[in-house]
This record gives C-alpha cells, sequence and structure tokens, in this order.
C-alpha cells in the first residue's frame, strides 16, 4: 500500500509540472525579451541558429548515414529509407523515438525485410543511446549560446562540447524535448550560464521533431548494418508445421464420439 501510494502521488505531481509547465516557459521566455535590447536582431540571429540546425541534420540524414549504410552493406540507402517513411514522419510528429519504436520496427521487417530478431535487439538499445540528432543540436545550441554572450570557444573547447554532447545524448531519454535537460552538462563542461537555454526554448520543440527523425533513421540504418554484418551468423529456424497429423484428428474426433455417446447414455 506504501508504493502504491507513492505511486499516486508520484503521477499526481507529474501531471501537475505537466499542466503547469507551458506556463512556466511562457515567463522564462517573457523574461528574457525583456531583458533584450533589440528584439529584431535576436529574431534574426534565432532564425540563423534554426537554419544552422536544420542543415546539420539534412547533412546527416541524406549524405553522412546513407554513405555508412552504402560503405557496409553495398546497398541503396534511398531504397531504404523510403521503407522507413511511416515510422519518420510518426516520429516527427510525436517527437518522441520510445513512442515510435513499435512502428519502426514494423518498417524494418515488413518494408525493409530485416530479420526480427536483429530489429528486436537493435532498435530498443538504438532509441535509448543513439541520438545522434539530439547530439547535433546541442553541440550548435552551445555554440550559438556561447556566440550570444560574446564568449569566443577555442578548438580545444569546441572539441570538448562535441564530445561532451555525444556523451549527453547517449544519456538523454527517447522523449519530447529530453535535449534540453541534458543540454546543462554540455554548457557547465565549458563554462557556459546554464540560464541561457531560455533563448532557445521559443523554438525547441520545432527543432525536436526534426532530431527525433534523424534519431529514428540512425536506429533503422544501424539495424540494417548489423543484419546485413551478421547474415552468416543468424541461423534460418524453421518453420514449425501447424498441421495436427491425420492419425491424431482421428483419434481426437474417436475420442470426442465416444465423449458424446455416454453424455447421450447419461
Amino acid at each position: 500500500k506504501f508504493f502504491e501510494c507513492l505511486h499516486v502521488a508520484t503521477m499526481k505531481l507529474v501531471t501537475l509540472v505537466i499542466w503547469y509547465s507551458p506556463v512556466g516557459i511562457v515567463f522564462l521566455i517573457a523574461a528574457k525579451l525583456v531583458e533584450m535590447e533589440d528584439l529584431d536582431a535576436m529574431f534574426e540571429q534565432l532564425a540563423y541558429y534554426m537554419v544552422t540546425v536544420l542543415a546539420g541534420l539534412f547533412i546527416h540524414a541524406f549524405i553522412v548515414l546513407p554513405l555508412i549504410y552504402v560503405i557496409f552493406t553495398r546497398k541503396n540507402p534511398f531504397r531504404f529509407m523510403v521503407g522507413m517513411i511511416k515510422a519518420i514522419l510518426t516520429a516527427w510528429g510525436t517527437a518522441s523515438s520510445s513512442a515510435t519504436l513499435p512502428l519502426t520496427m514494423r518498417c524494418l521487417e515488413e518494408n525493409n525485410g530485416v530479420d526480427p530478431r536483429v530489429t528486436m535487439f537493435v532498435t530498443p538499445i538504438g532509441a535509448t543511446i543513439n541520438m545522434d540528432g539530439t547530439a547535433l543540436y546541442e553541440a550548435v545550441a552551445s555554440i550559438f549560446i556561447a556566440q550570444y554572450i560574446g564568449q569566443t570557444l577555442n578548438v580545444g573547447e569546441v572539441i570538448i562540447v562535441s564530445l561532451t554532447a555525444t556523451a549527453a545524448a547517449i544519456g538523454a531519454a527517447g522523449v519530447p524535448q529530453a535535449g534540453l535537460v541534458t543540454m546543462t552538462i554540455v554548457l557547465t563542461a565549458v563554462g557556459l550560464p546554464i540560464n541561457e537555454i531560455t533563448l532557445i526554448l521559443s523554438i525547441d520543440w520545432f527543432l525536436d521533431r526534426f532530431r527525433t527523425a534523424v534519431n529514428v533513421l540512425g536506429d533503422a540504418y544501424g539495424a540494417g548494418i548489423v543484419e546485413h554484418l551478421s547474415r552468416n551468423d543468424i541461423v534460418k529456424v524453421p518453420e514449425v508445421d501447424m498441421e495436427v497429423p491425420k492419425e491424431q484428428r482421428n483419434g481426437f474426433h474417436n475420442a470426442e464420439s465416444g465423449k458424446d455417446k455416454m453424455d447421450t447414455r447419461m
């Protein structure tokens, strides 16, 4: 009963946070807008930031990932990508790789012919730790915040941002806007103020959908590569003949007939 009560109390607290968080976000953004002297310049910088993130995600999704897939499998990566369209669109709509996981597995198995054992092993791991879109986003966001406050990052700090963003993305949950939580680790690593995250809150919900779609696409390519590399090691499971032998069917019918006769006599 104690744990049941604790569960109910926790869920009520989470529900309150979910319902009131938009109000808090509005006031955070409003406070940041009041501090700004030139709103036009700020909106222009946000536009450049958004275009930079989208360009990076586009290059990663349509050049880097397909190139890796071609190198390992020697197959057409775009035909594979077309088979994942439903999962990619669902990821864009839900902004959650975990919520898209069942559809990702179905698209891999039905459209791209990936072995179910590979999908059941690779995709859950990918939905948990393979957040390449999130890592790219966090790195760009950190550099944008540094430039906005007038802090110049040297080569060593840029490398630290890249490595920390990769590590933080691995620990990010597959839920909407989880990258904002782990971004605090990246900002702290190079001495940037955490409260400057409010600069990108207003457009994060939009960018989150694109980076989630890239995450799901990366999971799918990973499953395809794993299946190709292990195709000789995967043991084919023979199909089980579910048809009942004729002798057993006759025995079953005879037993049923005897039972019916006994019921009639009774």
